[in-house]
C-alpha cells in the first residue's frame, strides 16, 4: 500500500491520527448500516414472495370467475354491467426512511363507503360468477398496492446495500490502510530524526567536554 504523499511532522501525523480514528468509526457505522439493511431487505424479500404469490393467486381466482361469467353471459351484457362504475379509488404516495433509504408507502380513499358500491350494476341480472370476480379484485387491490410498496423498497434496499458495501470496501482495503502505511512511514522517519539529533548532540556534547579537557591540561 502506498503512502500518502505528505511532509513527515509531528502536526502531520497528528492529522493523520484523528483522520484513522474517524475513518474507524465510519467504518463501524457503516458496517452497521449494511448488515441491519441487509436484515430488512431479507425480511422485505420474504414478504414479496409471500404476497406474490397471494396476488397471483387472487387475480387467477378472480379471471377463472371472469370465464365462468362469459359463459354464461353474452359480452355485450358482461361489458354494459363494468361500463359505468359507481366506486372510484384515489392513490395518495408518500414514503418513510429506513436507513437513510425513502421507501414508497400507498394509501387509498374510496369515493364513497358502501361496500356495494364496487358493484357497478344490479345484482338481479347479472351472474354470480361475475358478482365474485368483481368482490376478488377489490380484495386483491390492498394486497397488490401492498406488493408494489414492497417490491419498490426491495430495489431501493438493494441499491443502497450496494452502495453502502462500496463504501465499507473502500475505507476497509484503501483509506483505513494507507492511513496506518503513512503513519507507520511518518513515525519511523520521526523516529530516525530523534536519534539522529541525539547523536548530534552526543557528538557536541563529546566535543565541549574534550575541549574542555585540553582548556584545563594547558596552563
Amino acid at each position: 500500500m502506498a503512502v500518502m504523499n505528505v511532509n513527515p511532522t509531528r502536526m502531520v501525523l497528528s492529522q493523520l491520527k484523528k483522520q484513522l480514528n474517524t475513518a474507524r468509526r465510519g467504518h463501524k457505522l457503516l458496517k452497521d448500516k449494511r448488515d441491519e439493511l441487509m436484515r430488512q431487505f431479507l425480511d422485505t424479500v420474504r414478504e414479496n414472495e409471500r404476497l406474490r404469490r397471494q396476488v397471483e393467486e387472487s387475480i387467477a381466482d378472480a379471471h377463472r370467475h371472469f370465464v365462468l361469467a362469459s359463459a354464461v353471459m353474452s359480452r355485450e351484457a358482461m361489458q354494459g354491467a363494468l361500463l359505468a362504475p359507481k366506486q372510484e379509488v384515489t392513490l395518495q404516495t408518500s414514503s418513510r426512511n429506513v436507513m437513510s433509504v425513502d421507501i414508497p408507502v400507498f394509501t387509498t380513499e374510496t369515493r364513497t363507503s358502501k361496500p356495494s358500491d364496487i358493484y357497478s350494476y344490479g345484482l338481479a341480472f347479472t351472474s354470480f360468477e361475475l358478482d365474485d370476480a368483481v368482490l376478488r379484485l377489490a380484495e386483491t387491490l390492498p394486497d397488490l398496492l401492498r406488493l408494489a410498496e414492497v417490491e419498490k423498497a426491495a430495489q431501493l434496499m438493494a441499491a443502497e446495500i450496494e452502495k453502502t458495501r462500496r463504501r465499507v470496501n473502500a475505507l476497509e482495503h484503501v483509506m483505513i490502510p494507507r492511513l496506518e502505511e503513512t503513519i507507520r512511514y511518518i513515525t519511523m522517519k520521526l523516529e530516525e530524526s530523534d536519534r539522529s539529533s541525539r547523536t548530534r548532540l552526543m557528538k557536541v556534547k563529546d566535543m565541549m567536554l574534550e575541549k574542555a579537557r585540553e582548556s584545563r591540561g594547558n596552563p
